[in-house]
């Protein structure tokens, strides 16, 4: 099994600068000059981008001489489940552009799809599904906002089999259509450029 996310680091930057609770576990922040690691959510200050490297493993981070942030205590696990619930994410994360089905996911972690809707829901709050969506739209947004991809092409890369499900998600996910985002990101940078 491969624990290690698929993900940039512009795309982890992202992630602790939104507080994004859906990575807590898959990656660690640490920051070069404090030497403490956090979790993505972790709502302290957030460190000059220089100063940052993400770690994957909790034990090599703190081999590496960093210690636990007493805000978000990146070491400790709240649930018994939590491991099994970090594995699927994971599995999310590095499969996302693949057509998945619960029984695909539920077959990797190898529990029933039932008893993975329901822990999986108790643990995070969502079903698999939509988080598998809102990683999809994550990764959308960030296409949007550093290629020159077409929606259509970014709605295929991200794993979406039908254009109009990515433009209902999409806009129920961030209020407004894929090109209306790209065309607000681009007057935004404009004005920065002014």
């Amino acid at each position: 099994m491969d624990d290690k996310v698929n993900l940039s680091f512009d795309e982890m930057w992202d992630k602790i600068i939104d507080c994004d609770k859906k990575y807590d576990g898959l990656f660690f922040t640490a920051v070069k000059t404090t030497k403490i690691y956090c979790r993505p959510s972790c709502r302290s200050r957030k460190p000059k981008k220089i100063n940052v490297e993400f770690y994957f493993d909790i034990n090599k981070v703190e081999n590496a001489g960093f210690r636990a942030c007493k805000r978000c205590q990146p070491e400790v696990n709240h649930s018994p489940h939590i491991e099994l619930v970090r594995s699927v994410i994971s599995f999310l994360v590095n499969h996302y552009k693949q057509k998945l089905v619960l029984q695909d996911i539920a077959k990797h972690a190898g529990v029933s799809a039932f008893y993975l809707e329901r822990l999986f829901k108790q643990e995070t709050t969502e079903t698999p599904r939509t988080y598998l969506e809102k990683m999809r739209i994550d990764k959308a947004v960030h296409l949007l906002k550093c290629t020159d991809l077409t929606n259509l092409e970014i709605c295929y890369d991200i794993g979406f089999q039908s254009p109009s499900n990515f433009y209902k998600v999409f806009r129920r996910l961030r209020n407004c259509s894929p090109s209306e985002y790209r065309n607000f990101i681009a007057n935004e940078l404009g004005d920065e450029l002014v």
